[in-house]
């Protein structure tokens, strides 16, 4: 069967549509929503299949939105249309299997059956085996920078269907759109749609098997994130100044060196995980930076929970504490969990003292909380500032774990035995 022929099968194309529906996301520049796609495609899916079969078809330009970046700075992300979301799956589901073959063990982003769990475990191995210098490298913009000629002609390797690579190749250089006003791209394959993941793979296998094949190195690689594992700092900095002339040359990418280093792991942030520092029997443990930007997250929610109750409050925080501590679940440096949830139960007494506003209240809450009506006035009456009181005494009693448990807080470290009891 021809590559396009496979595509564009209904049952591919069904699995492509759930799909799509199942990720939902923002619309593209024609304000389509993922609900109206239904009858969108019954009025205009011939025509659409048509255009695809003859290789006449010519997506439209792609929404530019710009998020935070963890470290700083901004990501930016190209936004297609549902309609163009929906044949991306399509060629993404026919696609994968064809260069899944090709794909380098050490590559865990964006596979199937792989993930970044299995890449820090892997790192961790590494370590342990006597490998305690890490080349950590950092890709100036990669999805930004994607040549798109290298690209394709890896792209040619395994696909002969000239109208599968015409229209990848109209995927690259769709325009984007901000402001009202489209540009035209001449490289670069902005994340925001299906294909991205994948044609990041495709040109990076070439690295792959460089460091693996040519050069008989240690590494992970999860998307643009690539880490050597050496025996020393010298071995590493030869390491890195090669790796650094063959993606310059080979795949024309540039290299961070301001973010690029060679060091000690444990001094190394990758993919959230760091490691604790000893010889044997190494633990992967949660980075500083991670439990920061969690704690900055949760703080914007403690702050919008002044005026709601706090069931809503803690409703609000029970997916993101449950996705942060299953993401986190292989550390094993588990005092983290402990602490957190202390600091965060400690925001929730703040948000309570608040919300009690004036000492008489105050008081008639601790009473009801059963502190003695002695020491009930004289805390709601010391004249400390809520932070102060949040983390004293009178409201640790009053204000227990276990009252909020009732309330159905998620305990990190509850989570985190229960998740590794199952493991």
């Amino acid at each position: 069967m021809e590559l396009m022929s496979a595509v564009l099968e209904r049952g591919n194309m069904m699995r492509a549509y759930e799909r799509v529906l199942r990720n939902k996301g923002a619309p593209g520049i024609d304000g389509m929503m993922v609900g109206d796609l239904k009858a969108y495609l019954k009025a205009n899916w011939p025509e659409i299949k048509e255009q695809l079969q003859e290789g006449r078809y010519s997506p439209l330009a792609v929404r530019k939105v710009e998020i935070p970046k963890p470290g700083g700075g901004k990501r930016m992300l190209g936004i297609p249309t549902v309609q163009d979301r929906l044949i991306q799956q399509a060629l993404h589901q026919v696609l994968s299997p064809v260069f899944e073959e090709t794909f380098s063990n050490h590559s865990y982003g964006f596979r199937p059956g792989r993930s970044a769990a299995q890449a820090v475990r892997q790192a961790r191995s590494y370590i342990e085996e006597g490998r305690r210098w890490v080349v950590d490298t950092d890709l100036e913009k990669f999805f930004d920078r994607v040549n798109h000629d290298i690209l394709m002609s890896r792209v040619a390797r395994q696909v002969k269907d000239k109208r599968v690579l015409k229209l990848i190749r109209s995927y690259l250089r769709a325009g984007m759109m901000e402001g009202g006003v489209v540009t035209t791209r001449s490289e670069g394959t902005p994340q925001g749609g299906p294909l991205s993941p994948l044609l990041s793979n495709i040109l990076l296998t070439d690295l792959d098997l460089e460091l693996e094949e040519r050069r008989g190195h240690r590494f992970c690689r999860y998307a643009d994130d690539c880490n050597i594992y050496v025996r020393s700092r010298r071995a590493g900095e030869r390491v890195l100044a090669s790796m650094t002339r063959f993606l310059e040359t080979q795949l024309k990418l540039r290299v961070n060196q301001e973010k690029s280093a060679v060091d000690r792991p444990w001094k190394r942030v990758f993919l959230g995980y760091s490691v604790c520092q000893r010889k044997y029997n190494v633990r992967l443990r949660v980075a500083r930076k991670s439990i920061q930007r969690l704690k900055a997250k949760l703080k914007m929610l403690f702050r919008s929970g002044r005026g709601r109750s706090i069931w809503t409050t803690i409703a609000a925080l029970t997916p993101k504490l449950r996705g942060w501590v299953n993401y986190f679940r292989y550390a094993g440096v588990k005092g983290i969990f402990e602490e957190l949830d202390g600091w965060i139960r400690r925001h929730l007494r703040k948000i309570l003292w608040r919300q009690w506003k004036r000492p008489s209240p105050r008081a008639k809450r601790l009473i009801r909380l059963g502190l003695s009506e002695e020491r009930a006035w004289l805390s709601a009456t010391n004249g400390r500032g809520p932070w102060w009181n949040s983390g004293a005494s009178h409201l640790n009693q009053a204000l227990p774990l276990k009252f909020f448990a009732r309330l159905g807080l998620v305990s990190l470290m509850d989570q985190y035995h229960r998740l590794n009891s199952v493991t």
